[in-house]
């Protein structure tokens, strides 16, 4: 959605029709079904989704997402940053390589495990860690030699999840951060309180709701993530815990012009349709989209 009346520049993801990366995670819609769901809420624009999703080649990529009139704003990369930096970095290029010629303008990076899914992490070591920052560095200056601007988004299950991660991060790093409403409750940081402190650090916006008691078990180690998921952790925007309208306000007013994409992981069950999915979106959707009308009425 960019209507040049509208102060919001408003995306979507597959991911909020269950299409996720994780082995076993759940049923997987095809593109069509998915992309036609988008653009039957005026939706314009999306993110990739996990590898393998969208046609190898970009211009087929091109082709499949310009059949729905939608383009692509970029993708989700998960990497193991903090272990073989030169395997890591050559991975990105090419990476980067097919996300620019797609069309697509963000790398969203995260500092994967290396293990399967989120459930799970190992600990760090202070030199892991700074092979970790260095490398995201690298793969920062790599895609933007192919126009893409990077950031790091702090994700359940990954070596930046908790508030002492993200806060360390930001110290440590030039990155600027992909500021996921959902996985930083769960991680221990409020999203509201991190936009208000470092809004000049925020690169791209996913916007999830949630519900704190299913945050609070995932993050004690009682819930598993991806059985939180299934359990309901995510509902539509203005439905959950998380304070979306003073931290789309905070941003607007601090100057953030960037994408905010509707990004509300779901898992499906064998045999589900794009039903509720979709209706879930669109309820987030008409939330936001009020957001940014209260802003224009406001003249922020």
């Amino acid at each position: 959605m960019t209507d040049p009346m509208h102060p919001l520049r408003i995306a979507a993801a597959p991911i909020s029709w269950g299409v996720c990366e994780v082995p076993g995670w759940g049923h997987v819609l095809d593109t069509r079904t998915v992309f036609s769901a988008m653009a039957a809420l005026g939706i314009t624009a999306t993110e990739f989704g996990p590898p393998g999703y969208l046609p190898a080649e970009p211009e087929d990529v091109r082709t499949a997402l310009a059949e729905h009139g939608l383009t692509a704003i970029g993708g989700f990369l998960a990497l193991p940053l903090h272990r073989e930096p030169d395997q890591v970095l050559a991975l990105a290029r090419e990476t980067a390589a097919r996300y620019a010629a797609a069309g697509a303008e963000v790398l969203i990076l995260a500092a994967a495990t290396g293990l399967d899914g989120y459930d799970t992490r190992p600990e760090l070591t202070d030199a892991q860690w700074r092979t970790l920052v260095e490398s995201a560095s690298r793969i920062a200056a790599a895609a933007a030699e192919y126009g893409l601007r990077t950031t790091l988004h702090p994700h359940v299950g990954t070596h930046v999840e908790t508030e002492p991660e993200v806060e360390r991060f930001l110290a440590d790093s030039e990155l600027r951060l992909c500021l996921d409403t959902g996985h930083l409750l769960i991680g221990g940081t409020d999203p509201v309180r991190l936009a208000q402190r470092h809004a000049d650090r925020i690169g791209h916006v996913h916007l999830k709701d949630v519900r704190r008691d299913l945050a609070d078990q995932v993050r004690s180690g009682a819930v598993e993530y991806s059985e939180a998921v299934r359990r309901g952790l995510y509902v539509s925007l203005g439905t959950g815990d998380v304070d979306i309208d003073t931290l789309v306000r905070h941003l607007h007013q601090a100057g953030y012009r960037g994408w905010y994409v509707i990004e509300q992981d779901t898992a499906l069950r064998p045999g589900d349709s794009a039903r509720t999915p979709t209706r879930e979106a669109e309820h987030s959707l008409r939330h936001l989209a009020a957001i940014g009308s209260a802003l224009t009425a406001a003249r922020i």
